[in-house]
């Protein structure tokens, strides 16, 4: 395993000081229940536990290997602790598990970790030559390999442009249906060398590697991210304690958009606009405590380059739901 210096190495913590901010008024100077639901390195959950001595975590991760990494960096709280291997959209029946009625605070640090972009074995990056793998949960599911070699040329084209916004979806689905008839896709390598050869490289203008979007679409297909993230919000937000307070850290605009539907359909009232007046069930069930999205600020930018895409909503649960 890991030593603590090496875990602590692997993840920086994304806008970890607004975080306690945004979750302190829900949590401070009680007995509370913070539910991470995408624990990784639990360098969030660590500093949560730290600075509140009355929490009890719920630390949720579908990657058993980041709940082992994690349980060793969080040994020092294991009677604070319930380490969960599930995937978030659970969190409803993960807390009915633990018995625990409901949660006072919620995180979502939402993509891929630190740890499984960093692990060549993972087949996340496209510099390191690794299995065509990508699966958070690599017990189950199908791998990139299998969707690459399986999928007609529409459906890679369409996830390469709904989900990684790639201008070059279709010459580059083209390309890989006509290559896999010879030789299938199984290496990283072998798929983003194709990728450069079709996605044009101008320096000074380009930015990242001309893989880059084409993989993150395959893994949020490969993890039905966006499918996940759409069952997960409503059960999120029934799972909070009226008082309780939610926040969800997302990377790319789609994630960012199922956020912030969510976050609004809830916080605006759903009475018929007919009607004179509000009867309690058509009251809002959030209050937005962050206007709009916020970004991380230039310095924890310059310090953690991975920050730099991230929008953060958060909101307050201020009535239970009917």
């Amino acid at each position: 395993m890991a030593t603590e210096k090496a875990i602590n190495e692997l993840h920086a913590p994304v806008t970890l000081e607004r975080c306690i901010e945004l979750l302190a008024p829900a949590i401070e100077g009680k007995p509370a229940v913070l539910v991470d639901c995408t624990l990784g390195l639990a360098g969030h959950s660590e500093a949560f536990l730290q600075r509140f001595p009355e929490l009890t975590l719920v630390g949720i991760d579908r990657d058993p290997n980041a709940l082992a990494l994690a349980a060793e960096r969080l040994a020092a709280f294991a009677n604070r602790i319930h380490l969960v291997h599930a995937v978030y959209n659970e969190i409803e029946d993960v807390l009915a598990e633990l018995e625990i009625p409901a949660a006072q605070a919620i995180l979502l640090d939402l993509g891929v970790s630190s740890m499984q972009l960093d692990e060549a074995d993972r087949g996340f990056a496209y510099s390191y030559e690794a299995p065509l793998d990508m699966r958070m949960d690599a017990t189950t599911g199908a791998t990139a390999a299998e969707v690459v070699n399986s999928y007609s040329e529409g459906e890679l084209a369409r996830i390469f442009k709904e989900y990684g916004e790639e201008r070059y979806a279709k010459p580059i689905a083209r390309e890989i249906v006509s290559a896999r008839k010879a030789h299938p896709f199984s290496k990283s390598t072998e798929l983003s060398a194709l990728i450069a050869k079709i996605v044009p490289f101008i320096p000074g203008k380009s930015s990242g590697h001309p893989a880059k979007r084409v993989f993150q679409a395959l893994r949020i297909e490969v993890n039905q991210e966006l499918a996940v993230l759409e069952q997960t919000m409503p059960a999120a937000i029934n799972s909070l304690a009226v008082g309780g307070r939610i926040v969800v850290l997302s990377y790319h605009s789609l994630e960012d958009r199922i956020v912030k539907q969510a976050f609004a359909k809830a916080s605006t009232s759903s009475a018929p606009l007919e009607l004179p007046f509000e009867l309690p069930e058509h009251a809002p069930v959030l209050r937005l405590v962050v206007k709009g999205a916020e970004g991380a600020t230039d310095e924890e930018i310059r310090t953690n380059p991975r920050a730099a895409s991230v929008r953060l909503r958060a909101a307050e649960k201020i009535r239970s739901a009917a």
